[in-house]
Protein backbone atom coordinates (compact mmCIF):
# COMPACT_ATOMS: atom_id res chain seq x y z
CA UNK A 1 0.00 0.00 0.00
CA UNK A 2 2.81 2.17 0.95
CA UNK A 3 4.15 1.43 -3.03
CA UNK A 4 0.82 2.55 -4.39
CA UNK A 5 0.79 5.77 -2.33
CA UNK A 6 4.26 6.50 -3.61
CA UNK A 7 2.82 5.99 -7.56
CA UNK A 8 -0.38 7.67 -6.67
CA UNK A 9 1.54 11.02 -5.61
CA UNK A 10 3.56 10.69 -8.63
CA UNK A 11 0.82 10.42 -11.07
CA UNK A 12 -0.98 12.94 -9.64
CA UNK A 13 2.00 15.55 -9.78
CA UNK A 14 2.83 14.15 -13.44
CA UNK A 15 -0.79 15.13 -14.56
CA UNK A 16 -1.49 17.85 -12.70
CA UNK A 17 1.62 19.62 -14.33
CA UNK A 18 0.66 17.94 -17.92
CA UNK A 19 4.09 16.31 -17.91
CA UNK A 20 5.46 12.77 -18.95
CA UNK A 21 5.28 9.61 -16.57
CA UNK A 22 7.69 7.15 -16.89
CA UNK A 23 6.69 3.90 -15.45
CA UNK A 24 10.28 1.71 -15.03
CA UNK A 25 10.33 -1.90 -14.02
CA UNK A 26 13.29 -2.50 -11.45
CA UNK A 27 13.97 -6.36 -11.92
CA UNK A 28 17.50 -6.91 -11.55
CA UNK A 29 17.04 -9.14 -8.62
CA UNK A 30 16.44 -12.76 -10.37
CA UNK A 31 16.03 -14.48 -7.12
CA UNK A 32 12.77 -12.17 -6.41
CA UNK A 33 11.29 -11.16 -10.13
CA UNK A 34 9.72 -12.99 -12.18
CA UNK A 35 7.32 -12.41 -15.64
CA UNK A 36 4.66 -13.33 -12.98
CA UNK A 37 5.41 -10.86 -10.51
CA UNK A 38 6.01 -8.43 -13.75
CA UNK A 39 2.23 -9.06 -14.68
CA UNK A 40 0.92 -8.95 -11.81
CA UNK A 41 2.46 -5.61 -11.09
CA UNK A 42 1.04 -4.27 -14.76
CA UNK A 43 -2.24 -5.66 -14.11
CA UNK A 44 -2.17 -3.80 -10.40
CA UNK A 45 -1.22 -0.26 -12.13
CA UNK A 46 -3.99 -1.02 -14.33
CA UNK A 47 -6.72 -2.36 -11.84
CA UNK A 48 -5.82 1.18 -10.30
CA UNK A 49 -6.57 3.73 -13.07
CA UNK A 50 -2.89 4.76 -13.51
CA UNK A 51 -1.69 5.50 -17.23
CA UNK A 52 1.76 6.24 -18.41
CA UNK A 53 3.31 7.90 -21.03
CA UNK A 54 6.35 5.89 -20.93
CA UNK A 55 6.71 2.31 -20.12
CA UNK A 56 6.16 -1.30 -20.59
CA UNK A 57 3.52 -1.83 -23.28
CA UNK A 58 3.15 1.73 -24.49
CA UNK A 59 6.76 2.05 -25.54
CA UNK A 60 9.01 5.65 -25.65
CA UNK A 61 11.97 7.04 -26.67
CA UNK A 62 14.48 5.62 -23.93
CA UNK A 63 13.25 1.53 -24.20
CA UNK A 64 13.74 -0.83 -22.85
CA UNK A 65 11.87 -0.22 -19.52
CA UNK A 66 12.92 -2.66 -17.46
CA UNK A 67 16.14 -2.47 -15.90
CA UNK A 68 17.26 -6.75 -16.70
CA UNK A 69 16.87 -5.78 -20.50
CA UNK A 70 19.41 -2.78 -19.75
CA UNK A 71 22.64 -4.61 -18.28
CA UNK A 72 24.54 -3.47 -21.07
CA UNK A 73 24.25 0.09 -20.52
CA UNK A 74 24.80 -0.12 -16.70
CA UNK A 75 27.95 -2.29 -17.58
CA UNK A 76 29.14 0.38 -19.86
CA UNK A 77 28.53 3.67 -17.43
CA UNK A 78 30.42 1.17 -14.65
CA UNK A 79 33.31 1.26 -17.03
CA UNK A 80 33.42 4.67 -17.50
CA UNK A 81 33.29 5.59 -14.12
CA UNK A 82 36.57 3.34 -13.48
CA UNK A 83 38.14 4.71 -16.05
CA UNK A 84 37.42 8.73 -15.19
CA UNK A 85 38.51 7.66 -11.05
CA UNK A 86 34.79 8.23 -9.79
CA UNK A 87 34.56 4.84 -8.64
CA UNK A 88 37.17 1.99 -8.34
CA UNK A 89 37.77 -1.95 -7.09
CA UNK A 90 37.19 -2.70 -3.61
CA UNK A 91 39.05 -6.09 -2.28
CA UNK A 92 37.46 -6.10 1.28
CA UNK A 93 35.99 -9.32 2.48
CA UNK A 94 32.75 -8.96 4.21
CA UNK A 95 34.33 -9.94 7.89
CA UNK A 96 36.79 -7.51 7.41
CA UNK A 97 33.94 -4.53 6.59
CA UNK A 98 32.45 -6.00 9.73
CA UNK A 99 35.26 -6.05 12.01
CA UNK A 100 36.06 -2.08 10.48
CA UNK A 101 32.55 -1.13 11.70
CA UNK A 102 32.03 -2.80 14.72
CA UNK A 103 35.61 -0.91 16.13
CA UNK A 104 34.81 2.38 14.29
CA UNK A 105 31.20 2.09 16.82
CA UNK A 106 33.46 1.11 19.34
CA UNK A 107 35.45 4.40 19.20
CA UNK A 108 32.38 6.85 18.37
CA UNK A 109 32.92 7.31 14.98
CA UNK A 110 31.12 6.98 11.81
CA UNK A 111 30.43 2.94 10.61
CA UNK A 112 30.72 3.38 6.97
CA UNK A 113 33.16 2.43 4.36
CA UNK A 114 36.31 3.42 5.57
CA UNK A 115 38.27 3.63 2.30
CA UNK A 116 40.49 1.12 2.76
CA UNK A 117 40.79 0.26 -0.78
CA UNK A 118 40.55 4.01 -2.41
CA UNK A 119 44.15 4.36 -3.14
CA UNK A 120 45.66 0.88 -3.51
CA UNK A 121 48.93 0.16 -5.04
CA UNK A 122 49.83 -2.03 -8.45
CA UNK A 123 51.21 -4.42 -5.87
CA UNK A 124 48.32 -4.74 -3.42
CA UNK A 125 45.95 -5.12 -6.25
CA UNK A 126 48.29 -8.02 -7.48
CA UNK A 127 48.36 -9.66 -3.72
CA UNK A 128 44.24 -9.24 -3.36
CA UNK A 129 43.76 -10.96 -7.20
CA UNK A 130 46.62 -14.01 -6.19
CA UNK A 131 44.44 -14.40 -2.97
CA UNK A 132 41.49 -15.20 -5.37
CA UNK A 133 39.47 -12.07 -3.86
CA UNK A 134 36.70 -10.92 -6.62
CA UNK A 135 36.11 -7.07 -6.34
CA UNK A 136 33.11 -4.77 -6.19
CA UNK A 137 32.84 -1.39 -7.63
CA UNK A 138 32.32 1.60 -5.22
CA UNK A 139 31.68 4.78 -5.95
CA UNK A 140 34.03 7.15 -4.67
CA UNK A 141 32.23 9.97 -2.68
CA UNK A 142 33.69 13.57 -3.28
CA UNK A 143 35.05 15.19 -0.01
CA UNK A 144 32.49 18.02 0.46
CA UNK A 145 29.31 18.58 1.81
CA UNK A 146 26.14 18.07 -0.22
CA UNK A 147 22.92 20.03 -0.06
CA UNK A 148 19.62 19.76 -1.78
CA UNK A 149 16.22 20.98 -1.37
CA UNK A 150 14.02 18.20 -0.82
CA UNK A 151 10.44 18.95 -2.60
CA UNK A 152 8.81 17.82 0.57
CA UNK A 153 11.21 19.02 3.41
CA UNK A 154 12.98 21.74 2.39
CA UNK A 155 17.13 21.90 2.00
CA UNK A 156 18.70 19.04 3.58
CA UNK A 157 22.61 18.88 4.27
CA UNK A 158 24.36 15.75 4.18
CA UNK A 159 28.39 16.11 5.77
CA UNK A 160 31.29 14.05 4.14
CA UNK A 161 31.89 11.49 6.90
CA UNK A 162 27.98 10.76 6.86
CA UNK A 163 27.77 9.83 3.35
CA UNK A 164 30.46 6.87 2.91
CA UNK A 165 32.02 5.73 -0.30
CA UNK A 166 29.23 2.91 -1.87
CA UNK A 167 29.26 -0.19 -3.87
CA UNK A 168 27.73 0.67 -7.20
CA UNK A 169 28.27 -3.33 -8.75
CA UNK A 170 28.14 -6.66 -6.96
CA UNK A 171 31.49 -9.10 -7.36
CA UNK A 172 29.75 -11.30 -9.76
CA UNK A 173 29.06 -8.19 -11.93
CA UNK A 174 25.65 -7.48 -11.09
CA UNK A 175 24.82 -3.44 -10.78
CA UNK A 176 23.04 -2.65 -7.43
CA UNK A 177 20.24 -0.07 -7.04
CA UNK A 178 22.32 2.67 -6.06
CA UNK A 179 23.89 2.56 -9.97
CA UNK A 180 21.00 1.52 -12.00
CA UNK A 181 18.40 4.05 -10.43
CA UNK A 182 20.46 7.27 -11.41
CA UNK A 183 22.01 6.08 -14.32
CA UNK A 184 18.18 5.34 -15.72
CA UNK A 185 17.21 8.67 -14.49
CA UNK A 186 19.73 10.02 -16.29
CA UNK A 187 19.23 8.48 -19.68
CA UNK A 188 15.72 9.23 -19.25
CA UNK A 189 16.17 12.57 -18.62
CA UNK A 190 13.58 12.56 -15.59
CA UNK A 191 13.22 15.90 -13.03
CA UNK A 192 11.51 15.18 -10.48
CA UNK A 193 11.67 12.42 -8.26
CA UNK A 194 8.92 11.58 -5.40
CA UNK A 195 9.79 8.59 -3.41
CA UNK A 196 9.52 6.77 -0.12
CA UNK A 197 11.55 8.52 2.76
CA UNK A 198 13.59 5.11 3.26
CA UNK A 199 15.12 6.19 0.63
CA UNK A 200 16.20 9.74 1.68
CA UNK A 201 19.85 8.76 3.04
CA UNK A 202 20.66 7.34 -0.62
CA UNK A 203 19.91 10.52 -1.91
CA UNK A 204 23.13 12.77 -1.23
CA UNK A 205 25.17 9.72 -2.82
CA UNK A 206 23.10 9.84 -6.24
CA UNK A 207 23.44 13.26 -6.20
CA UNK A 208 27.14 13.01 -6.60
CA UNK A 209 26.60 9.67 -8.73
CA UNK A 210 24.66 12.26 -11.41
CA UNK A 211 27.04 14.95 -11.15
CA UNK A 212 29.93 12.87 -11.92
CA UNK A 213 27.68 11.45 -14.77
CA UNK A 214 27.11 15.34 -16.00
CA UNK A 215 30.79 15.63 -16.08
CA UNK A 216 31.16 11.96 -18.34
CA UNK A 217 28.35 13.25 -20.66
CA UNK A 218 25.56 10.50 -19.69
CA UNK A 219 23.25 12.57 -18.00
CA UNK A 220 22.33 16.14 -18.54
CA UNK A 221 21.35 17.27 -14.92
CA UNK A 222 20.07 16.53 -11.34
CA UNK A 223 16.39 15.49 -10.50
CA UNK A 224 14.99 17.25 -7.92
CA UNK A 225 13.43 15.21 -4.80
CA UNK A 226 10.32 14.71 -3.08
CA UNK A 227 10.80 12.36 -0.18
CA UNK A 228 7.46 11.11 1.31
CA UNK A 229 6.12 9.88 4.43
CA UNK A 230 6.22 6.31 6.04
CA UNK A 231 3.10 4.82 5.78
CA UNK A 232 2.57 3.31 9.52
CA UNK A 233 0.51 0.38 10.71
CA UNK A 234 -0.17 -1.17 13.80
CA UNK A 235 1.57 0.22 16.98
CA UNK A 236 2.70 3.38 14.76
CA UNK A 237 5.39 1.09 13.03
CA UNK A 238 6.35 1.25 9.49
CA UNK A 239 4.14 -0.68 7.17
CA UNK A 240 5.84 -3.38 6.19
CA UNK A 241 5.18 -5.47 3.09
CA UNK A 242 4.87 -8.47 5.10
CA UNK A 243 1.80 -7.06 7.23
CA UNK A 244 -1.34 -8.28 6.16
CA UNK A 245 -3.03 -4.70 5.58
CA UNK A 246 -0.61 -3.90 3.17
CA UNK A 247 -1.00 -6.23 0.30
CA UNK A 248 -3.09 -4.74 -2.26
CA UNK A 249 -4.55 -7.74 -3.42
CA UNK A 250 -6.08 -7.98 0.15
CA UNK A 251 -8.11 -5.26 -0.73
CA UNK A 252 -9.25 -5.87 -4.87
CA UNK A 253 -9.82 -9.17 -3.28
CA UNK A 254 -12.46 -7.60 -0.38
CA UNK A 255 -14.11 -5.77 -3.10
CA UNK A 256 -12.49 -1.91 -2.16
CA UNK A 257 -13.01 0.88 -5.69
CA UNK A 258 -9.68 1.66 -7.20
CA UNK A 259 -10.93 5.25 -6.99
CA UNK A 260 -12.29 4.77 -3.32
CA UNK A 261 -8.74 3.13 -2.26
CA UNK A 262 -6.91 5.87 -3.92
CA UNK A 263 -8.52 8.73 -2.57
CA UNK A 264 -8.00 7.09 1.45
CA UNK A 265 -4.52 6.70 0.11
CA UNK A 266 -4.35 10.29 -1.18
CA UNK A 267 -5.01 11.94 2.64
CA UNK A 268 -1.45 9.90 4.11
CA UNK A 269 0.22 12.58 3.88
CA UNK A 270 -1.95 15.34 1.83
CA UNK A 271 -5.47 16.45 1.76
CA UNK A 272 -7.26 18.17 -0.88
CA UNK A 273 -8.82 21.03 1.70
CA UNK A 274 -9.72 21.05 5.64
CA UNK A 275 -12.98 19.71 5.02
CA UNK A 276 -13.80 17.49 2.09
CA UNK A 277 -12.58 14.41 2.37
CA UNK A 278 -14.48 12.60 -0.48
CA UNK A 279 -13.61 13.37 -3.85
CA UNK A 280 -12.51 12.34 -7.21
CA UNK A 281 -9.19 11.09 -8.91
CA UNK A 282 -9.92 14.06 -11.56
CA UNK A 283 -10.87 16.76 -8.49
CA UNK A 284 -6.89 14.99 -7.02
CA UNK A 285 -4.93 16.09 -10.05
CA UNK A 286 -6.34 19.24 -10.10
CA UNK A 287 -5.63 20.25 -6.40
CA UNK A 288 -2.32 18.24 -6.23
CA UNK A 289 0.42 20.29 -5.09
CA UNK A 290 3.43 18.23 -4.01
CA UNK A 291 4.55 21.63 -1.69
CA UNK A 292 0.96 20.39 0.21
CA UNK A 293 2.87 17.02 1.20
CA UNK A 294 3.18 17.09 5.15
CA UNK A 295 6.76 15.19 6.01
CA UNK A 296 5.47 13.49 9.06
CA UNK A 297 4.44 9.95 9.02
CA UNK A 298 0.86 8.47 8.32
CA UNK A 299 -1.21 6.02 10.24
CA UNK A 300 -3.03 4.08 7.81
CA UNK A 301 -6.54 3.05 9.04
CA UNK A 302 -8.71 0.13 7.56
CA UNK A 303 -11.76 1.97 9.43
CA UNK A 304 -11.46 5.15 7.75
CA UNK A 305 -10.51 3.36 4.67
CA UNK A 306 -13.62 1.34 4.68
CA UNK A 307 -15.90 4.66 5.39
CA UNK A 308 -14.52 6.51 2.29
CA UNK A 309 -15.01 3.81 0.08
CA UNK A 310 -18.51 3.08 1.36
CA UNK A 311 -18.99 6.68 -0.05
CA UNK A 312 -17.35 5.86 -3.34
CA UNK A 313 -19.58 2.78 -3.79
CA UNK A 314 -22.69 5.14 -2.75
CA UNK A 315 -21.46 7.59 -5.74
CA UNK A 316 -21.74 4.83 -8.59
CA UNK A 317 -24.51 4.85 -10.48
CA UNK A 318 -26.84 1.74 -10.18
CA UNK A 319 -25.45 0.01 -13.48
CA UNK A 320 -22.01 0.62 -12.60
CA UNK A 321 -22.71 -0.56 -8.78
CA UNK A 322 -24.22 -4.10 -10.07
CA UNK A 323 -21.46 -4.58 -12.91
CA UNK A 324 -18.57 -4.14 -10.37
CA UNK A 325 -20.32 -6.45 -7.85
CA UNK A 326 -20.86 -9.31 -10.58
CA UNK A 327 -17.48 -11.33 -9.50
CA UNK A 328 -19.08 -11.83 -6.24
CA UNK A 329 -22.23 -13.46 -7.49
CA UNK A 330 -20.69 -16.45 -9.20
CA UNK A 331 -18.32 -19.14 -7.93
CA UNK A 332 -16.45 -19.32 -5.85
CA UNK A 333 -17.81 -16.71 -3.98
CA UNK A 334 -21.98 -17.19 -4.08
CA UNK A 335 -22.76 -20.12 -2.65
CA UNK A 336 -26.27 -20.70 -4.62
CA UNK A 337 -25.86 -22.76 -7.51
CA UNK A 338 -25.79 -20.46 -10.77
CA UNK A 339 -29.26 -21.74 -11.86
CA UNK A 340 -30.64 -20.24 -8.94
CA UNK A 341 -29.28 -16.72 -9.52
CA UNK A 342 -32.18 -14.55 -10.36
CA UNK A 343 -31.37 -11.47 -12.99
CA UNK A 344 -34.64 -9.40 -11.86
CA UNK A 345 -34.35 -10.13 -8.14
CA UNK A 346 -30.90 -8.77 -8.29
CA UNK A 347 -31.31 -5.87 -10.45
CA UNK A 348 -34.45 -4.78 -8.23
CA UNK A 349 -32.53 -5.18 -4.71
CA UNK A 350 -29.13 -3.80 -5.92
CA UNK A 351 -30.30 0.00 -5.17
CA UNK A 352 -30.97 -0.60 -1.46
CA UNK A 353 -27.87 -2.71 -1.07
CA UNK A 354 -25.91 -0.27 -2.66
CA UNK A 355 -26.16 2.39 0.49
CA UNK A 356 -25.16 -0.49 2.75
CA UNK A 357 -21.87 -2.04 1.31
CA UNK A 358 -18.48 -0.82 2.58
CA UNK A 359 -16.45 -3.25 0.02
CA UNK A 360 -18.24 -4.62 -2.92
CA UNK A 361 -17.27 -8.36 -1.01
CA UNK A 362 -20.45 -8.08 1.70
CA UNK A 363 -22.77 -8.17 -1.20
CA UNK A 364 -22.72 -12.01 -1.19
CA UNK A 365 -23.96 -12.31 2.36
CA UNK A 366 -26.34 -9.62 1.93
CA UNK A 367 -28.25 -11.03 -0.54
CA UNK A 368 -28.59 -14.68 -0.09
CA UNK A 369 -31.30 -15.43 1.07
CA UNK A 370 -32.79 -14.28 -2.42
CA UNK A 371 -31.04 -17.13 -4.37
CA UNK A 372 -30.45 -19.56 -1.56
CA UNK A 373 -33.27 -22.70 -1.35
CA UNK A 374 -34.01 -21.59 2.38
CA UNK A 375 -31.65 -18.79 4.91
CA UNK A 376 -28.28 -19.79 6.34
CA UNK A 377 -29.74 -19.04 10.11
CA UNK A 378 -26.96 -17.56 11.93
CA UNK A 379 -27.77 -19.59 14.94
CA UNK A 380 -26.57 -16.33 17.41
CA UNK A 381 -28.88 -14.13 15.50
CA UNK A 382 -31.98 -16.17 15.77
CA UNK A 383 -31.22 -16.86 19.65
CA UNK A 384 -31.34 -13.15 19.95
CA UNK A 385 -34.37 -12.67 17.36
CA UNK A 386 -36.85 -15.92 18.66
CA UNK A 387 -37.88 -14.89 22.38
CA UNK A 388 -40.34 -15.97 24.07
CA UNK A 389 -43.42 -15.08 22.49
CA UNK A 390 -41.88 -14.82 18.85
CA UNK A 391 -43.81 -17.82 17.56
CA UNK A 392 -47.04 -15.90 18.66
CA UNK A 393 -45.84 -12.73 16.71
CA UNK A 394 -44.75 -14.75 13.64
CA UNK A 395 -48.49 -15.93 13.01
CA UNK A 396 -49.55 -13.20 13.68
CA UNK A 397 -47.31 -11.17 11.27
CA UNK A 398 -47.77 -14.23 8.57
CA UNK A 399 -52.22 -13.57 9.11
CA UNK A 400 -51.56 -9.90 8.29
CA UNK A 401 -48.78 -10.32 5.68
CA UNK A 402 -50.77 -12.43 3.43
CA UNK A 403 -53.60 -9.86 3.21
CA UNK A 404 -51.28 -6.80 2.68
CA UNK A 405 -50.06 -5.35 -0.42
CA UNK A 406 -47.25 -7.12 -2.24
CA UNK A 407 -46.35 -4.20 -4.74
CA UNK A 408 -45.87 -1.77 -1.89
CA UNK A 409 -43.17 -2.27 0.92
CA UNK A 410 -45.26 0.55 2.76
CA UNK A 411 -47.98 -1.83 2.88
CA UNK A 412 -46.02 -5.25 4.24
CA UNK A 413 -44.56 -1.95 6.76
CA UNK A 414 -48.20 -1.56 7.51
CA UNK A 415 -48.41 -5.34 8.02
CA UNK A 416 -45.77 -6.09 10.39
CA UNK A 417 -46.40 -2.80 12.98
CA UNK A 418 -49.87 -4.14 13.25
CA UNK A 419 -48.76 -7.43 14.01
CA UNK A 420 -46.37 -5.36 16.53
CA UNK A 421 -48.84 -3.89 17.67
CA UNK A 422 -51.36 -6.85 18.47
CA UNK A 423 -48.38 -8.21 20.92
CA UNK A 424 -47.52 -4.84 22.05
CA UNK A 425 -44.32 -4.27 20.88
CA UNK A 426 -42.81 -1.33 18.41
CA UNK A 427 -41.65 -1.91 15.08
CA UNK A 428 -38.04 -2.72 16.00
CA UNK A 429 -39.10 -5.76 18.14
CA UNK A 430 -41.53 -6.90 15.62
CA UNK A 431 -39.43 -7.11 12.77
CA UNK A 432 -36.77 -9.01 14.07
CA UNK A 433 -38.05 -12.09 14.48
CA UNK A 434 -39.66 -11.95 10.63
CA UNK A 435 -36.18 -10.83 9.00
CA UNK A 436 -34.43 -13.64 10.79
CA UNK A 437 -37.25 -16.46 9.36
CA UNK A 438 -36.76 -14.70 6.18
CA UNK A 439 -32.86 -14.20 5.77
CA UNK A 440 -31.07 -16.02 8.39
CA UNK A 441 -30.16 -12.67 10.02
CA UNK A 442 -30.25 -9.74 12.43
CA UNK A 443 -29.08 -7.24 10.08
CA UNK A 444 -29.31 -7.03 6.23
CA UNK A 445 -31.12 -4.68 3.76
CA UNK A 446 -33.93 -2.36 4.11
CA UNK A 447 -36.55 -5.32 5.26
CA UNK A 448 -39.93 -4.42 3.42
CA UNK A 449 -38.25 -4.00 0.37
CA UNK A 450 -36.29 -7.33 0.90
CA UNK A 451 -39.72 -9.16 1.26
CA UNK A 452 -41.31 -7.70 -1.44
CA UNK A 453 -37.87 -8.40 -4.14
CA UNK A 454 -38.30 -12.62 -2.58
CA UNK A 455 -41.87 -12.51 -3.01
CA UNK A 456 -45.37 -13.39 -1.27
CA UNK A 457 -45.27 -16.95 -1.37
CA UNK A 458 -41.60 -17.72 -0.78
CA UNK A 459 -41.55 -15.06 2.66
CA UNK A 460 -44.48 -17.60 3.71
CA UNK A 461 -43.26 -20.37 3.38
CA UNK A 462 -40.16 -19.17 5.22
CA UNK A 463 -42.29 -18.07 8.38
CA UNK A 464 -43.94 -21.23 8.48
CA UNK A 465 -40.41 -23.28 8.03
CA UNK A 466 -39.42 -20.81 11.10
CA UNK A 467 -42.58 -21.68 13.26
CA UNK A 468 -41.65 -25.45 12.77
CA UNK A 469 -38.19 -24.79 13.75
CA UNK A 470 -39.63 -23.08 17.03
CA UNK A 471 -41.97 -25.69 17.81
CA UNK A 472 -39.19 -28.40 17.45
Amino acid sequence: MGLVRTALFNWAFARHHQGTLVFRIEDTDAARDSEESYNQLLDSMRWLGFDWDEGPEVGGPHAPYRQSQRMDLYKDVAAKLLDAGHAYHCYCSQEELDTRREAARAAGKPSGYDGHCRDLSAEQVSEYVAQGRTPIVRFRMPDETITFTDLVRGELTFTPENVPDYGIVRANGAPLYTLVNPVDDALMEITHVLRGEDLLSSTPRQIALYKALIELGVAKGIPQFGHLPYVMGEGNKKLSKRDPQASLNLYRERGFLPEGLLNYLSLLGWSLSADKDIFSTDELVAAFDIADVNPNPARFDLKKCEAINADHIRMLDVKDFTERCAPWLKAPFAPWAPEDFDETKWQAIAPHAQTRLKVLSEITDNVDFLFLPEPVFDEPSWTKAMKEGSDALLRTAREKLESADWTSPESLKEAVLAAGETHGLKLGKAQAPVRVAVTGRTVGLPLFESLEVLGKDTTLARIDAALEKLAA
